[in-house]
């Protein structure tokens, strides 16, 4: 009834469902099935049967995935304006929501990154953009943390890789660190001369009880002027000084 031909179709047919019907998954690789449309199993890695027509699957690796977060304009709590970009470090954890739950859940950590860095980072001031990543960074990465456990993603790190500052801004940091700069030197100076005015005092009393410390004092400072002079100084000799030589 039926010729070789359609016979070797039919054969055909089969052999290709039967190839479709095999698939490897390498141990980072987990596939989706679904069954008519409904969610079935996660099935993998090794060889797995997928039946053809009654079920589809989709595949999904599980390996960290490293996402860069395209610049970003920030304006920061101080009113300056910045641009920021980062590195997110994350995984799928549970490859059924991250099909079911979300349509896309590359585009969609994208996007909630981008926001989230935007959010974050207009909290607090340029100082603490500067100075303290690490905290940043944390507080960044709790959030996405919490945000894309709903589609089975779990968030291991975030890192802000730069934050550009125009050249006006750049200037004006160059003049404020120079400003700090003179009034650090000024406040250290201002702290000699208090020690020394202090300790000048202090010496001052204890001349002022001696009158004999007085006198050699006084004696030290001629042989001083002396020594470092050439020329003849007429120097004024008090005449209590003269009393108690004679004395």
């Amino acid at each position: 009834m039926f010729g070789f031909p359609f016979l070797g179709i039919i054969l055909l047919l089969v052999l290709a469902l039967l190839f479709t019907m095999f698939r490897v998954l390498r141990e980072y690789e987990r596939g989706v099935i679904f069954m008519l449309g409904r969610f079935y199993k996660i099935k993998g890695p090794g060889l797995i049967i997928i039946i053809p027509v009654l079920q589809q699957m989709v595949k999904v690796d599980l390996r960290t995935i490293v996402m860069d977060v395209p610049t970003q304009d920030v304006i920061s709590r101080d009113n300056v304006s910045v641009q920021v970009n980062a590195v997110i470090y994350f995984k799928v954890v549970d490859p059924e929501r991250a099909i079911v739950q979300v349509e896309n859940f590359l585009e969609a950590t994208s996007q909630l990154s981008q926001t989230t860095l935007r959010s974050v980072l207009g909290q607090h001031e340029l100082d603490d953009m500067l100075a303290e990543r690490e905290r940043l960074n944390a507080d960044i990465q709790s959030i996405l943390d919490k945000q894309t456990a709903a589609w089975g993603i779990k968030v291991a790190n975030v890192e802000i890789k730069h934050v550009d500052l125009n050249e006006t801004m750049v200037r004006a940091l160059a003049k404020q660190a120079e400003a700090e700069r003179e009034r650090r030197a000024k406040v250290i100076h201002a702290m000699g001369e208090a020690e020394a005015a202090e300790k000048l005092a202090e010496a001052a009393k204890v001349l002022s009880a001696q009158d004999q410390a007085i006198q050699l004092r006084y004696l030290q400072t001629l042989v001083e002027i002396a020594g470092d002079k050439s020329s003849t100084l007429v120097f004024p000799v008090p005449i209590d000084l003269m009393e108690k030589l004679r004395s």
